[in-house]
């Protein structure tokens, strides 16, 4: 039968319509392990609410985590080619102590100023720096090499503490009755604000870095400070006759500050925002030091009056555990080692230094140091960027 012209143009067009399709749909052999046709949506993507920071502050990575960069193996490329090592201030051997925490060994002494009280990383991760209280100075110590470098004059560094956004250091000057704010790098005085507590000496900041809280230990007080301003913006007394506050902590979530109290023997817990009338928590004798677990679980406190550490969980808001040193102690300050495994801490009135397990609160290690062993720091530790005291990191 003979076509015509009409009928062979339509045939053709419905050959090209039906090829068209099956390019469209692949070809007529669908690719392997892909179901034609199936492909599940693109979920949307969920974005974290964004905390409006501290200008020059670096963003926060998680609002409900604000310890997240501090993971285990999450080493800043500033410090990866660092030894590990602990590094003890002895407050009356006015030395500091370089431990191999992995031998437990002490493999050097190195001579600072008079009454070495913390060992502080620098905001930039980049330097140690040996607060010589009586000695006025603060001594340099360059983490990749151990050497340390000429004194810089600094009066009463007590404690030390960086702004969020890198620019000035924060002196804790605790007879002058101070907080002295200092270029981050040169140490040259900004402003020196006044406080009229007796003893300011450790501090943290809220999740946004606009303000910190400070602890007042020899008048039982809590200063809130303005960051940008560097004007204390509010003060109250603890409710406790002869209240003595020690180290400062903010939960991962940013929403509670917990302070360390010796006299009190446990923690306050206090709403930074509305600076309100801070709740109690009973730990254990001379509640001293704060150390927050690599996985953001739990917080450890060092209760130095009965030799033992107290383990609060944050999202049971509660103590779980309470682990003691065998044949007692007196801990003190210290860090967490990078892998998050083991607690280090200074035995204030034992001159030695404790090593425990953070898993079953076994005493790994007691090692010998110098006479009144006080602000440790473990050294390098995960984060982006320093805080200060003996490393509180972001």
């Amino acid at each position: 039968m003979r076509t015509t012209k009409a009928a062979r143009l339509l045939a053709a067009g419905a050959a090209l319509t039906a090829l068209t399709l099956l390019s469209a749909c692949g070809g007529s052999q669908h690719r392997e392990n892909e179901a034609i046709g199936s492909k599940a949506p693109v979920a949307p993507q969920v974005r974290k609410p964004q905390v409006d920071v501290l200008p020059g502050m670096p963003p926060v990575e998680d609002p409900t985590d604000i310890y997240a960069a501090d993971r285990p193996g999450k080493l800043s490329p500033v410090v990866e080619g660092f030894p590990s090592r602990i590094y003890v201030p002895n407050t009356n051997s006015d030395t500091v102590t370089v431990i191999d925490p992995k031998t437990y060994k002490i493999i050097e002494t190195i001579p600072v100023g008079r009454q070495p009280q913390h060992v502080v990383p620098s905001w930039d991760l980049r330097t140690l720096w040996v607060n010589n209280d009586l000695g006025n100075s603060l001594t340099p110590i360059d983490p990749g090499t151990g050497k340390a470098g000429k004194p810089v004059d600094v009066h009463d560094p007590y404690n030390l503490y960086f702004t969020p956004d890198g620019k000035y250091a924060v002196v804790m000057a605790s007879k002058d009755r101070r907080l002295v704010f200092r270029d981050a790098h040169t140490m040259k005085q900004v402003k020196a604000v006044p406080v009229d507590c007796a003893g300011v000496n450790h501090a943290d900041f809220s999740i946004d870095g606009r303000y910190f809280i400070v602890s007042c230990e020899f008048s039982g007080e809590l200063l809130k400070v303005d960051t940008a301003k560097m004007e204390v913006l509010g003060r109250q007394k603890l409710d406790v006759r002869g209240a003595m506050p020690q180290d400062v902590k903010i939960s991962p979530d940013g929403k509670r500050f917990y302070i360390a109290d010796m006299m009190a023997n446990g923690l306050w817990i206090l709403d930074g925002d509305t600076f309100g009338k801070p709740t109690f928590l009973a730990t254990g004798k001379g509640a001293h030091g704060l150390y927050v677990s690599r996985d953001s679980r739990e917080m450890y406190v060092s209760n130095r009056g009965e030799g033992s550490i107290s383990v609060f969980d944050f999202a049971q808001n509660r103590l779980t555990r309470k682990w003691h040193l065998p044949g007692g102690g007196s801990p003190d300050m210290g860090g967490v080692s990078a892998d998050g495994k083991v607690l280090w801490l200074s035995g204030r009135y034992n001159a030695e230094v404790y090593a425990i397990d953070t898993r079953t609160g076994t005493e790994l290690a007691r090692i010998k140091v110098g006479s009144g062993p006080h602000g440790l720091a473990v050294y390098p530790q995960p984060g982006r960027y320093s805080l200060g005291h003996t490393g509180v990191f972001r």
